[in-house]
């Protein structure tokens, strides 16, 4: 039998059925009676033996939007089935871009709820079996390892390279999910310390009254619950490399120690007699502005200018769209050898396209949840738009999915995932002509005219920064002015905005 599923609801009446529901299909049950509770089960000690959870979005206190982003921020990776007495568009989306695995609208029929948690029961599956095999020791990550066919990140390669050869540290910034972590491996595995411990942290992720004790390690006996011996990350991570993520949210106090440790190359460990000695290669990460933490007081100055030595952006997926169809080729080839039948042959032109068009807020980590449970999920040997139902939903509109042949794969398993070098290969020319690109030339095979090029780049410009005239106006390189004698040039209303508006 899988593991339990663990009920989220404030309703005793939904409760029960949801508890006798669960209990008919054969599955153990777990129910708490809101989002307190439910997050509790989740970080107690019987956490382990939950595969789903079932969720109710309105409770009072701490809701389900709110639960969704409390695991996110913890790194519970349970798939959760919402479910909601609204089924509006904007409900789902909402609920679906925090992390939601599916949803189902009260009062769910038998039928649905049992094909919601089965579905969520095989990702669950195959997710835990690629965990395992991720822990399995593999090959050193180079920078040959990251495909990319943007100028922006073959820039973050060039500095990477760079970072490699020296000892200096390095502050990675980016947002969320844009791959800082695989840089930073990547640093590693091309510099001295290739063969060293690679030691990671999540300090955003550790209680504030536990952070100086993992970090810098304690003795035992000495505060409560110390009944061994820890030695800490810095000291696991001794003549390699010591990653911190989310380096802005640590706590001031232990910043000063940290700055220590820096500086001097030792650290203290809670009730320590004496100092230890360290030796590694410190990488950190943020996703958010530590200059602006500086100003307002909540990051020392001065171990901010000691860890941005060597700054290092990511830029976000939705700047370098161009690497999306590399990556769920990436992606799927990664997917294959865990399927025993290695049915799926590729994803079709519409299904490519639609994901070349979404903005993708969670960057890489969310593009490649998508496509895992996609495969997961599919019934055919293709994936098509309707492996992507959360995504369709708020890209309609956006691109127009029936110019392109959806029963056709535009990317194949058996075609080689660009991940070599920094001149990775070209995907298929079908995936070339997806969102964000312009047809050079016409129907007859002529060059199409400058004046033509221009209003269909100003008209996608306007459709992607969402009718911001001064982001527009940046990204195009001209004046403000400028972009709107263009417009009245060409006969369009600049209070319209929108693509749809704006077509001719």
């Amino acid at each position: 039998m899988a593991g339990a599923i663990l009920i989220i609801d404030d309703d005793p009446v939904q409760r029960r059925l949801l508890e006798a529901a669960v209990t008919k299909f054969g599955h153990a049950a777990l129910v708490t009676d809101g989002g307190e509770a439910g997050l509790a089960a989740m970080d107690g000690p019987g956490a382990r033996d939950i595969s789903v959870v079932i969720l109710d979005l309105a409770m009072p206190g701490l809701d389900g939007i709110g639960v969704l982003k409390a695991m996110r921020a913890r790194d519970i990776r349970i798939p959760v089935i919402v479910q909601t007495a609204q089924g509006g568009i904007e409900t789902v989306v909402s609920a679906m871009r925090h992390g939601a695995f599916d949803f189902v609208v009260k009062p769910a029929s038998p039928e649905r709820l049992q094909a919601a948690i089965s579905a969520a029961l095989k990702v669950e599956a195959v997710e835990g079996e690629m965990k395992r095999s991720a822990r399995r020791p593999g090959k050193v990550l180079t920078f040959k390892d990251l495909s990319t066919r943007s100028p922006a990140m073959e820039r973050v390669i060039r500095l990477g390279q760079k970072a490699a050869a020296s000892n200096i540290p390095i502050l990675i910034e980016g947002e969320s999910g844009v791959g800082k972590e695989m840089v930073a491996r990547a640093i590693q595995g091309c510099g001295e310390r290739r063969a060293k411990p690679f030691v990671t942290v999540n300090c955003g992720a550790i209680p504030d009254n536990l952070v100086e004790s993992i970090l810098f390690g304690h003795e035992k006996g000495s505060f409560t619950g110390a009944t061994e011996k820890h030695t800490g990350k810095f000291v696991e991570a001794h003549s390699g490399t010591l990653f911190l993520d989310e380096i802005g949210d640590l706590p001031l106090d232990v910043q000063v120690k940290l700055l220590r440790a820096v500086q001097e190359g030792e650290v203290d460990p809670v009730g320590g007699r004496a100092a230890v000695r360290v030796d590694i290669r410190l990488i950190s990460a943020t996703h958010r502005d530590l200059l602006q933490l500086v100003k307002d007081g909540a990051f020392r100055e001065d171990l901010f200018y000691r860890l941005n030595v060597y700054p290092i952006f990511v830029p976000p997926l939705r700047e370098r769209r161009v690497d999306i169809p590399g990556l769920v080729a990436q992606f799927m080839e990664r997917m294959a050898p865990d399927d025993p039948r290695r049915r799926l042959k590729g994803i079709s032109d519409a299904a490519l396209a639609m994901l070349c068009a979404y903005d993708w807020p969670g960057n890489i980590r969310q593009l490649e949840n998508a496509v895992f449970r996609a495969s997961v999920l599919a019934e055919g040997d293709v994936l098509t738009v309707e492996e992507f139902p959360q995504i369709r939903a708020q890209v309609e509109g956006t691109v127009d999915l029936t110019r392109v042949a959806p029963e056709q794969p535009a990317i194949a398993l058996d075609v080689p995932a660009a991940a070599a070098g920094n001149e990775p290969a070209a995907p298929p020319a079908r995936a070339r002509k997806g969102f964000g690109m312009l047809e050079a030339l016409d129907e007859r095979g002529n060059v199409r005219s400058l004046a033509a090029v221009e209003l269909e780049m100003i008209k996608l410009a306007i459709d992607h920064y969402n009718g911001q005239m001064s982001e527009v106006a940046r990204r195009l390189g001209i004046g403000r002015s400028t972009l709107y004698r263009k417009l009245k040039e060409y006969g369009i209303d600049p209070e319209s905005g929108r693509l749809d508006r704006l077509a001719s």
